[in-house]
């Protein structure tokens, strides 16, 4: 059984570079798009933050939390974003610890609750999350699911 390490980015800002490659690798947006969230969350200017899971220094999951996940509703705003686990790492409960990490790391700053989208059905509602309405994604033909987590 791996030895998993949860850290948020402020643990080991060192990572940062590596971070945002890793999910720009896993979900195409830029990895510049990663590095000004993390910048600004490393330098404080925000709380919305990064997550990973270490297994011996590799990342092998991740999530953030950005203000908005390009789509139309701005009001549901924080958006857990970029939910990953590699998938030789899958079915152990990493993205569970790491999206109840993000939720218990917002509310203990007084934010709840949290959004996030998704085409996934049946896999957010193990973690606490509900289905809350369709959202219309930045350029997308079609609608995609927006849960909450309150």
């Amino acid at each position: 059984m791996a030895q998993y390490q949860y850290i948020t980015l402020r643990e080991k800002p060192e990572l940062m570079n590596l971070a945002a490659e890793w999910f720009h690798s896993k979900w195409g947006v830029p990895t510049e798009a990663y590095l000004e969230c993390m910048e600004a969350y490393l330098k404080q200017e925000t709380e919305l933050g990064w997550f990973l899971c270490l297994d011996g220094g590799q990342i092998v999951g991740g999530l953030g939390v950005i203000e908005n996940d390009f789509h139309d509703r701005k009001d549901l705003t924080p958006n857990v974003c970029a939910v990953y686990t590699e998938e030789n790492h899958r079915c152990q409960g990493i993205a569970g610890v790491l999206l109840n990490a993000a939720v218990e790391d917002l509310r203990s700053k007084g934010i709840s609750p949290a959004y996030l989208v998704t085409d996934h059905t049946g896999f957010y509602e193990r973690y606490g999350w509900e289905f809350l309405c369709m959202v219309q994604g930045d350029g997308e033909p079609d609608m995609t699911r927006m849960y909450i987590h309150k």
